[in-house]
């Protein structure tokens, strides 16, 4: 199932506080950057983060985004601070 561009503004709304912060659209599905760093995307209607290291006991659920795919976190929070402060520690790992 591909996601809906009517979830994709929901995201970037939640978003809002988190500067620099793009998407591409492949296959059905939208990938996220903040600046040049892909550090998650929406996968079936569904917002979704990399696994990173500091993120490993954040309580986040662990969830496939598609078949053959390593897990990432589900974001299930609408707190845009909140949200502002997974995605930076996730850009923060994978930029090491």
């Amino acid at each position: 199932m591909a996601s809906s561009k009517e979830y994709l503004d929901y995201v970037l709304e939640l978003l809002r506080e988190t500067r620099d912060i793009t998407y591409k659209k492949m296959m059905g599905e939208f990938m996220l950057y903040k600046g040049n760093v892909l550090f998650g995307g929406i996968y079936d209607n569904r917002f979704l983060i990399k696994k990173t290291e500091t993120l490993l006991n954040s309580g986040l659920k662990e969830q496939i985004p598609y078949p053959s795919a390593k897990p990432m976190l589900l974001v299930d929070s609408e707190d845009p601070d909140e949200i502002k402060e997974l995605v930076m520690m996730v850009v923060k790992d994978l930029y090491k």
